[in-house]
Order: structure tokens, then sequence, then C-alpha cells
């Protein structure tokens, strides 16, 4: 019997590099291939037929041609020289992630190691990405360079690289290097194809890999099932056939680069090597015909949509398909004609095929879940960042939702900073890379503290870059202690010192802010080299003695009050934070010892502003200037003019002359009647 491999023949990329590219013919497109699109003879001479040719390098191109990347891809540089030119590219999507993860980590300082043939397109094209740098690995044996033991390492793989190869070469690097960043990017079609090899050359007499010499992924087949079956050949078309052998058990196989024409061609041809006789057309029916096991992902078409059910046209089966309720929304309270009406295309899981009972059950959850996880890997493998809803705090840590796939993320890695109630993340939604899955247990690990050190980092350096001394910022203040607060102003930290919290004498920071207030400040001083950065925050507007000084002049007679005594004099307060001395040889219109021989402390007094130094914040104050002397009372008397009445012998001495006098000569001619 002959038994073809599912998953035989043209992989996504190369199917949609050689679609496009046959599409672009009918559409009489002139275009020309930068390498060989396919490692396949059958298809390329079919293609040169047709005036499509391939070329080694840009400049060889006719300019009135359509440059096409093959599936390969290729180095940065070629894009570079495009020069404004028109390209298709067709670069296989596992390849152009290859592409990001290296450019990215090489951009990071990463040593890229590619394990690979270093003469294979795809390597070359990865290696472009890395500015050329990458160490190339397809040995073993090959001995590891001990210069990379103090280097960060980044591994990637060839896509189409056999699985157990690749893992003993990360095995090898990791023994020598021990900063080692590791990429699967085998691509899951290669995975798949080497996985159905092993087990169909296991139980075969005879192997027939099909496809180009020149095709990696189809010598990786045959080496495969060359382990298990010794009668294993590696054939280009039906007519590389062995001759004249005769097997009960055939197993077939083919390249990603292998048209299905040619695999049916030697389906046909290999009838004739069949032990017993069987009739090729019924064979050949079988390898054409529907086939469905449990596990496969297919198309359908929704033909009835029930109450609690939905059937669906499987494009061919015998049979409809099953789809239950809830199997097709985990939201119970939508019915299946909220979700998909008669006529729709749906993809869904085969969960099992009874043909005694004639019944196919079909689940559309279990596919979404799939899907699911492979973003998952995806994302794991590019570092990517995903975004998830914190659904339920466990023991540890919390649990956040994305596309259906549950992910433990630590709490230590929840969020930028300690968390001490975990239940407060619940319901809210975060950004998060995946630092860690374990496939066989299917258990994802994220962290959302890695996103925000990210970005704390570039914050950072963009706040040196610009940073200088006076520089305004608006922040957020992170954390309090006795000397000062520390405030968030863009990435960085900056300190606040108690004493530039405010102008009045405080004891602690919390007395003027509180975490999470927003303040106005700006750079005093900072150090580039420690890192330390020493913010200014009040105001000059605040500032008391900026208010004394458009209320306060020279001869003013203030109120203040006595705060403190010194040998040489007494300071009184005139207005909060704004002090005068009244020096002791002002306080008194006599000789004293000390001031406290005439004040005491706390004590209201009226001083005269005798001097002014804004400067220097002095105010000089005087209360003997205030206290009368015989001097000032011979002054005042001199002020005060004599009025003479010619009709008394009575002088009275008035500040108002006119009022009192008249009164005066009123009551001196009463007394002469």
């Amino acid at each position: 019997m002959i038994n073809v491999a599912k998953t035989a023949g043209f992989c996504y990329g190369v199917k949609r590099a050689v679609d496009d590219v046959y599409k672009e013919i009918e559409n009489g497109k002139k275009i020309a291939t930068l390498g060989p699109l396919i490692h396949n003879r059958q298809v390329i001479e079919d293609l040169a037929s047709k005036g499509v040719y391939a070329y080694d390098s840009i400049e060889d191109i006719p300019s009135d041609h359509t440059v096409v990347i093959r599936a390969h891809g290729v180095p940065k540089a070629v894009y570079d020289k495009m020069n404004g030119r028109e390209y298709i590219d067709l670069t296989c999507p596992f390849v152009a992630k290859i592409h990001k993860i290296v450019s990215k980590h090489h951009k990071e300082g990463y040593q890229i190691i590619i394990v690979g043939d270093k003469n294979h397109p795809e390597v070359i094209g990865i290696n472009g990405w890395c500015d050329n740098k990458a160490v190339i690995i397809n040995d073993v044996k090959s001995e590891i360079d001990g210069n990379l033991a103090s280097k960060d390492i980044c591994i990637v793989a060839q896509t189409t690289i056999n699985r157990d190869f690749f893992g003993e070469i990360v095995q090898n690097v990791k023994k020598t290097c021990k900063s080692t960043l590791v990429f699967d990017t085998i691509c899951s079609a290669t995975k798949d194809r080497q996985k159905e090899a092993d087990e169909l050359s296991r139980n075969s007499d005879m192997m027939i890999v099909i496809g180009g010499k020149e095709s990696s992924n189809t010598r990786k087949l045959f080496e495969i099932s060359k382990r298990n079956c010794k009668h294993t050949y590696h054939i280009e078309t039906f007519e590389d056939l062995p001759q004249e052998k005769t097997y009960n058990k055939i197993g077939i196989t083919a390249g990603a680069s292998t048209p299905g024409s040619i695999i049916e061609e030697v389906v046909k041809a290999m009838s004739g090597n069949l032990k017993n006789e069987e009739n090729f057309a019924e064979l050949f029916a079988q390898y054409e015909s529907k086939t469905l096991n449990n596990g496969d992902i297919v198309e359908g078409t929704v033909v009835e949509v029930r109450n609690n059910e939905v059937i669906v046209d499987l494009g061919g089966f015998k049979y409809n398909g099953q789809l239950a309720a809830d199997q097709l929304t985990d939201d119970p309270a939508l019915k299946p004609s909220d979700v998909v009406k008669e006529g729709d295309t749906i993809k869904v899981y085969v969960v099992g095929v009874n043909d005694a009972e004639g019944k196919v059950v079909l689940s559309r959850k279990k596919l979404v879940a799939m899907e699911s996880w492979n973003k998952i890997k995806e994302a794991y493998e590019s570092g990517e960042t995903l975004e998830g809803k914190i659904i339920k705090a466990v023991k540890g840590g919390v649990i956040a939702l994305t596309d259906g796939s549950q992910v433990f993320i630590p709490a230590r890695q929840a969020s930028g900073r300690f968390v001490q109630d975990l239940q407060s993340l619940v319901g809210t939604t975060v950004n998060y890379k995946i630092i860690e899955i374990d496939e066989r247990r299917r258990r994802v690990i994220g962290s959302v503290r890695v996103i925000l050190e990210a970005a704390r980092k570039e914050k950072e350096e963009k706040f040196w870059a610009e940073a200088e001394v006076g520089k305004k910022y608006q922040g957020t203040v992170k954390s309090l202690t006795s000397f000062g607060a520390f405030v968030d102003i863009g990435g960085v930290d900056g300190l606040v010192h108690i004493s530039e919290l405010s102008w009045n004498k405080i004891k602690h920071p919390s007395e003027v802010v509180k975490e999470g207030d927003v303040l106005d400040v700006y750079i005093k001083d900072l150090n580039r080299e420690t890192k330390k950065i020493s913010l200014g925050f009040k105001k000059i507007e605040d500032n008391p003695w900026t208010i004394a000084q458009s209320k306060i002049n020279v001869g003013d007679v203030v109120k203040c009050k006595i705060v403190r005594m010194m040998p040489f004099g007494a300071f009184a307060e005139i207005m909060p934070n704004v002090d005068g001395l009244i020096h002791i040889s002002q306080i008194a219109d006599r000789r004293i010892g000390k001031p406290e021989d005439v004040l005491t402390i706390g004590e209201e007094v009226e001083a005269k502003v005798t001097d002014l130094n804004w400067d220097e914040k002095k105010i000089s104050l005087s209360i003997r200037a205030l206290i009368p002397t015989p001097e000032k009372e011979e002054e005042v008397k001199e002020e005060e003019a004599p009025v003479e009445d010619h009709n008394a012998e009575t002088l009275v001495y008035s500040t108002d002359p006119e009022v009192e006098v008249e009164e005066a000569i009123e009551v001196e001619a009463d007394d002469a009647e």
C-alpha cells in the first residue's frame, strides 16, 4: 500500500510566492526574481518558459521589470539598493520574523548565532540583518569560540533546519556562553513535515522523498527517513524512481518546494511497485478525496443554524459537521444565531469522526485556543508586546487573559513596584511580554515589569540627553523621606530637599506634600556620573522676603514679636519668616546689660525701621527711636507756636491755634464782664 504524507508539498510561504508570481504573469506584468524563486527545477523551467528569469543581483535585472523577492528573503542591503524600484516582497512570514529578531538584538549589542547552512540563501539573508556579523554553525562538532563566553548571545535557526540538530548545537553553545537568548525559529510546517516523515518512515518498507536536489528542507526529510528506512530515495520527478523494486508498504513525502502535480505523477508511477495488485484509480482517489482525522483544522460552510448547534458543510466530506453551541463561543448569553448565519464560512477543529454513526464533531473554541496559543508562541519568539485583562489573583501572582489564553504573571513581574494587594489589579488591562513558555505543560509566564522598565530606560536616556540646570518639569511625588521628597520627572527621580519644600520651617515633607502629588519643579543641580538630581520647588513670589520688600520701608513703624535673644540684641518677627534685629543700643533710652533686662520672648512691641539690606536679608529696628526724650520734647515745643491775645494775659499752646485760641478769648471775655 502507498501512504502519502498529509504535509507533503508546498508550505504556506512557498505556495504564496508561486501563486503570486503566476498571478502577475497572468496580468501581463514583466517580472524577474532575485535568485531562483524556489528550489525546484521544474517550476523554475516553467517560469522561464513564461519569460520569468532569475537574476543574481538587482543591477542585472532590466529596469522595466518588477523585482520579486523570493520566500527565502534577502539582506537589508538589498532593500537599500532598490532606489525607488518597484518590487514585490514574497519573503516567507516565518523568515521575516527572524529578520526582525536578529535586527533588534543586534542593535541591542547581542552576538547573533545562526544555526544553518552559511551558503543557503535564507541564512545569507538573515545574516544581512546584523551587518553580516553573525556566527553561523552547521555542525554539532564545531568548536565554540571562547571569545563568545563573555558576550550576550542570541541564537536563531534556519527555518528548515532539523529540530534535534538545532537542539544539540544550542546545548553546545550554552556550555561555553552563559548568557544566551534562544529563539526556536524553525518553521512550524517544517516541524510537522519532519515529524510526519519520521513516523511514516518507521512504518514503511520503502520511502520516497520528492523535491529539488538543492532544497535544504527536502534533504532534511531524506536524512530523517533514511535513519528509519534503509530503502529511502530522494527524487525530483517520477523519472528518478528506482526500477524493479517492489514493496508492501511505500511511504511518500515531499519538500516544501514540491508542486502537487509532481507528487501526483509519483503516486501514479509507484502503483507498479506494489507486491499485491491494487487498483491505482482507487488508490489515487483516496489520496485526492477529502479525508478527516481527529485534530484536523478545516474550513466549512454553515448550512443550518439551530437553537443548540450549527451544522457545517465540510466541503466534500461525506458527512456534515456538528458544532455544539457551547463549542462555538465562551459567552453563555449568546445563541448560535448571534454568532453565525447560514452561508458563513467558518474554520473549525475536528474533535472526532465517527463513521459508524456518520457523525463529525466540531469545535470552534478549541481552534481559538490553539490559534491563541500559536500567537502566544510567536509573541514569545519575536518579543512582541501583548495586551491582556487581569481576571484573577492567585498564589504568587495574577492571571491575564489574552485571546482565550491564560498567562501567569508573577507578583514581582506584575508592576513596576511592589504591589501589596494583588486583588487590586483584577479587572485592569495591562501590556506585558512573554518571558517563559513551557509547551509540554502549556504554561506561559508573562511580565509587565519588563515593559515598564524598558519604557523607563528609554525615558531616562531621553532625559539625560536634554537635561540642564534651570530646566523646568512637572513631576509626580513617588516617595517621602525625612530629608525630602523624591519626584519622578520623566523616567528619572530627583530629590526635592526638605529645605526646598517650603519657605516655612517644617519637620517632615509630609507637612507639605504626599505621594502622588504633581509638582512644578526645576533642576537646581545634577551629576551625570552619579545620576543624582537636585530639584527646586519653592516659588520666588512666595518668598517672605520678597513679600516683605514690597511692604516695608525705612522709617515705618511696625508691630513685631520678640522671638530670640542674643548678647548683642533681640530678633523680632515682623511677619512670618521675616525677622529684624533690635540692637541692644536701640532697645531702651539708657544703657542696659542685656536684652533680657527689658524684653521677654513672645512680647509684642512697636519698633521703627531704621535700615534695610534686602540682598543680605537684614532689617534694623529701633524701639529707642520711638521713646520721647527731653531733646525731643523741646523740639515739639518749638514746633508748637504760642498765640498772643492782646485782650488777655493768658498764652495758650495748641496744635490747632484757631479753635483753642478762640475758646480762650471767649473765656477771658466772660471774666472781664
